[in-house]
């Protein structure tokens, strides 16, 4: 299920794989372009992103490869789980990632889909720089020496 934050946001789909995976450099909110259908289920709760991924085509982004379970009470005209959803961004921001995907070899990755303040699906997309296993150890040496931190200092009190 959707779950409420304290800023008035419904959080929806969360890619949490993302942040390991990936250094994230740069994020944007971008609207995502909807059927009925797809609006009701996602305020089920029914959505997965993990698997996906954005690009630049045709002077637009997309969502690629995003799940959004069929409404059951679309029974006449459902909806395509996985079908290519446009993203709704400014011109100057798709050419601006558009030249970082281009020059610097940058990856577009969904981070959140939620619904904002006024009722309306948002997806959060971050400019990504993949992590070699090193990086992805040394992440996981930081978190464990502050969670022992963390640890000492209530013990010392």
């Amino acid at each position: 299920m959707a779950s409420k934050r304290d800023d008035g946001t419904t959080l929806v789909a969360e890619n949490r794989k993302a942040r390991h995976e990936y250094f994230i450099t740069d994020s944007w909110e971008a609207g995502i372009q909807l059927l009925g259908s797809e609006v009701k289920s996602l305020r089920r709760g029914q959505s997965n992103i993990a698997e996906s991924y954005a690009s630049v085509e045709d002077g637009g982004v997309w969502l690629i490869n995003s799940y959004i379970a069929e409404y059951p009470g679309a029974a006449l005209f459902p909806h395509e789980p996985r079908r290519k959803r446009r993203l709704l961004m400014h011109a100057t921001e798709i050419h601006k990632i558009g030249i970082a995907i281009e020059r610097k070899g940058m990856t577009l990755v969904p981070l959140e889909l939620y619904f904002n303040e006024k009722g309306r699906a948002k997806v959060k997309i971050g400019l990504a720089e993949g992590k070699n296993h090193a990086d992805k150890r040394q992440d996981a040496a930081k978190r464990d020496w502050n969670r022992q931190k963390a640890r000492l200092m209530r013990e010392k009190g």
